[in-house]
């Protein structure tokens, strides 16, 4: 049964193994999944997967954003799959053919994911990149597309900030997963480079599957009680979402 930590995804947005090994051991038993980026892997490699497997039940997701040509992508994402993670990212790029590479080269052992729009993009900077008005001025729009190009190439989701999830949901059913970065509880204030945040509340009761929750955690003076007091807020959200449904 999924609980509320388990829907905790916590970045390992360090760049030394020494620090990774450290919130992994601090955290393998209060978050239900690391995530690891290109910084940590890149100096790491494969053996800081195998560091969180040997730590605890945590899952691994492994969020490299892989682009490019089919074949190197569908290439790498056979490695990944070898590595046994949940879940592994591809960016939703110019053509579905990637991510079918993808999905293809990730056989049954790995989740792909397709990652839509980024959260620290802002609509503004979306026109300066030259996409039309239609999505510059409605990126739920353009969330919405590419989120279509990964459910129709077989992706078991997509990452999107909380404020598509519940459209997400909507549109393509409860079985393709949204994993949510972004996730800034009511209880932490200040500026950061997170355009399109939400609430851990907020994210769940959209309909979100996964939260990656950094700074919140990061930054508190008892990482393992700002987990915990996040996953009470989360499941305050889900016996609300649960008691609605009765």
């Amino acid at each position: 049964m999924k609980t509320p930590r388990n829907y905790i995804i916590f970045p390992l947005d360090v760049p030394t193994v020494k620090e990774a090994a450290r919130y992994i051991s601090l955290l393998s038993e209060s978050v239900g999944m690391f995530k690891v980026g290109l910084e940590l892997f890149i100096q790491a490699g494969p053996e800081i997967v195998r560091m969180i497997q040997s730590s605890g039940t945590a899952e691994i997701f492994l969020d490299l954003k892989l682009h490019d040509i089919p074949i190197t992508v569908e290439r790498a994402m056979g490695r990944v799959a070898d590595l046994g993670v949940k879940f592994a990212t591809v960016h939703c790029g110019e053509t579905s053919r990637m991510l079918e590479a993808a999905v293809a080269g990730g056989g049954n052992s790995v989740g792909v994911l397709g990652v839509t729009v980024l959260t620290s993009i802002s609509a503004e900077e979306i026109a300066a990149a030259g996409f039309k008005e239609a999505y510059s001025s409605d990126i739920s729009a353009l969330v919405r597309k590419r989120a279509q190009m990964a459910k129709a190439s077989g992706c078991a989701g997509v990452v999107c900030s909380g404020h598509e999830v519940k459209m997400i949901k909507e549109t393509f059913g409860k079985d393709f997963f949204a994993i949510t970065p972004g996730i800034r509880p009511a209880w932490q204030a200040g500026n950061d480079d997170q355009r399109r945040i939400v609430t851990p509340v907020a994210a769940v009761k959209n309909g979100s599957d996964y939260l990656v929750i950094g700074r919140p955690i990061r930054d508190a003076k008892d990482p393992v009680e700002a987990a915990k007091r996040i996953a009470d807020e989360i499941e305050s959200a889900l016996q609300g979402y649960h008691a609605n449904i009765l």
